[in-house]
């Protein structure tokens, strides 16, 4: 692997990561900018422009932009997340000049035709309509709202119907210029790639970015608290949480591997506790939701109307148990997965590709393998143990969706956890 970065003069960074084993690379254009950076009354505008990207630069058309991309084997796609948009493509050695053109292309000469805004608009609807149709969609956006009530971060990331189906282009077009700044973006690029080539591309294609990028957001503030709709749906969908951890928070691998032995997989303490022994659910697992400036800690189960009441308090003994003891087996076997996760990521170009972005835009540096699995090796039970305690024993937040008159109440939960 060879790794190497430069920042042209006019801010844009750039990272490659050399692969010889390969014929293929992905290559990408990461900007720091997603929900969070949206007012409340433009909730959507991210997701919506990242859509509209494809629709037509001055050079190409929609189609153009399609047709060019797959006569040489390749494909494009993008992706908005709540402090990211990525645009990205994977293609033959060969035809990696072309994929930073169109992508060069669609970020700095996009028409955004009213026409074609229309029509996207109308998908983007859609998508909206999916995504409330789908429960694990919805209590996860839930979670999110009541962790961080009346704030960007606590907003959906595809954004609210009534505003995605009245955007003016206007809008798309102001946003893209206060937020599309080139010291905001990081290009990426993995596989059989040669860096001062990458670097000569982009000095030619990359030259008319926004210099001055607009205001930061706003700092994150976890508040938490209960909500609970009822629903006709079979199951009873469930998100309990507590604030959690940044990116650069001294506990962000410890928490890793708590998370991990707790409800990272089949052998994880609530998979065998909940669906093994007892057979409350189908699905159960623990995640962390990690920003610059912190983050969320939380637990999802869909379960039976009959079974919740029973499911929730056994998820909170679970939680009081392992603020008390963890094993080294336990810690060793979710340092084995974790470490198997990142060192399998590495056979991927797209993976290492988006890796060495995000690690760019969030540490301002790229770091190694090897750094990553030393820290990953150097969490003992101690730090675990903490960790445990300090992801668990705050205020926590509860979202419930569909038959939900068997959830025990918010003070009965309490008891449980205190």
């Amino acid at each position: 692997m060879t790794l190497q970065t430069t920042t042209l003069k006019n801010g844009l960074r750039i990272v490659t990561d050399r692969m010889d084993t390969v014929e293929t690379a992905s290559i990408g254009c990461w900007v720091d900018v997603g929900t969070r950076n949206e007012s409340p009354d433009v909730n959507g505008v991210s997701h919506l422009l990242e859509h509209m990207a494809f629709k037509g630069t001055r050079r190409r058309s929609a189609q153009a932009i399609a047709e060019e991309i797959e006569a040489v084997g390749g494909h494009l796609n993008a992706y908005t997340s709540r402090e990211n948009t990525a645009y990205y493509a994977k293609v033959l050695k060969e035809d990696v000049g072309l994929a930073m053109d169109i992508i060069g292309d669609i970020l700095q000469h996009s028409t955004l035709d009213d026409a074609e805004l229309k029509r996207e608009r109308a998908v983007v609807l859609q998508e909206i309509n999916q995504a409330n149709d789908t429960p694990e969609d919805v209590i996860f956006d839930r979670f999110q709202a009541v962790a961080f009530p009346d704030q960007a971060i606590g907003r959906p990331v595809l954004g609210e119907a009534d505003l995605v189906g009245s955007m003016p282009r206007e809008t798309l077009m102001g946003y893209m210029k206060r937020h599309y700044a080139s010291s905001r973006i990081v290009l990426s690029a993995a596989g059989r790639v040669d860096h001062d080539e990458i670097v000569r591309l982009a000095e030619k294609t990359f030259t008319e970015l926004p210099s001055e990028p607009a205001d930061v957001f706003e700092p994150l503030n976890y508040i938490g608290g209960d909500e609970r709709k009822s629903k006709e749906l079979e199951q009873v969908q469930l998100i309990m949480g507590f604030e959690g951890l940044s990116y650069d928070d001294p506990d962000f691998y410890a928490a890793a591997i708590f998370s991990a032995l707790f409800g990272g997989g089949m052998s994880s303490r609530l998979f065998q506790e909940i669906r093994e022994k007892r057979g409350l659910v189908y699905s159960v697992y623990s995640f962390n939701s990690c920003y610059i400036d912190g983050g969320v800690f939380g637990i999802y189960a869909g379960t039976g109307r009959e079974e919740t009441a029973e499911l929730l308090p056994v998820l909170c003994d679970e939680i009081v148990k392992i603020r008390q003891d963890v094993t080294e087996e336990e810690i060793q076997r979710a340092r084995s997965q974790i470490k198997a996760s990142i060192l399998m990521s590495l056979e991927s170009t797209a993976s290492r590709c988006e890796q060495h972005a995000r690690q760019l835009l969030v540490f301002g540096r790229t770091l190694s393998t090897e750094e990553v699995v030393a820290k990953v090796e150097a969490v003992d039970r101690e730090a675990v143990l903490r960790v445990a305690r300090r992801l668990t024993t705050g205020k926590p937040t509860l979202t419930a969706l569909g038959p939900v008159e068997k959830v025990p109440s918010s003070d009965e939960l309490a008891a449980k956890l205190n």
